[in-house]
């Protein structure tokens, strides 16, 4: 059985539903910025100053790359990493792409008091560039579910029943 991979903005989700579908299918959950911090000992904020994004990104695929060979797995990606296409392409081999699209208004009420997203300490116009740019990847997952209004537990129930149609 292949891997099921959340993609999306930053606060659309991926890691609170990504548990959800976990622990109702018995698949294992891996959060990728987690890893990532855990492998470096070290929050993401402090790796983009310490280091800079670029190795950041680098680091990224490294475990994508380390994911990919395994089965079994929800995988909440970071907003970045799905908004590579090589990265896209990687993990549509391995497995089912699901985007979750919040809106920026979402994604902005979300996350307002969250200090450890260094990609959203700067000016709106900033972000919303960078939302409109990443979803141009995005949309090249095998499923698209719009998460405005609606809970995690809706969202895992779709991505649930579209996994279980795909594996019959």
């Amino acid at each position: 059985m292949g891997n099921i991979y959340l993609v999306g903005f930053m606060g659309s989700g991926k890691s609170t539903v990504g548990k959800i579908v976990s622990k109702k299918t018995g698949m294992d959950f891996i959060d990728v910025d987690q890893l990532i911090e855990e492998k470096e000992r070290k929050k993401i904020r402090e790796i983009f100053k310490e280091k800079g994004e670029q190795y950041f990104r680098a680091k990224e695929k490294e475990t994508l790359n380390e994911i990919t060979s395994k089965k079994n797995l929800v995988v909440s990606t970071g907003g970045g990493l799905g908004a590579d296409a090589e990265n896209m392409k990687k993990m549509k081999q391995t497995g089912l792409v699901i985007w979750l699209d919040a809106s920026i208004k979402t994604i902005l009420e979300r996350t307002k008091n969250d200090t450890d997203r260094p990609l959203l300490q700067q000016p709106y116009e900033k972000i919303k560039k960078l939302f409109e740019e990443r979803k141009k990847i995005y949309r090249m997952a095998d499923e698209h579910i719009k998460v405005d209004g609606k809970t995690p537990e809706e969202i895992a129930e779709v991505i649930i029943k579209r996994w279980k149609y795909i594996q019959e």
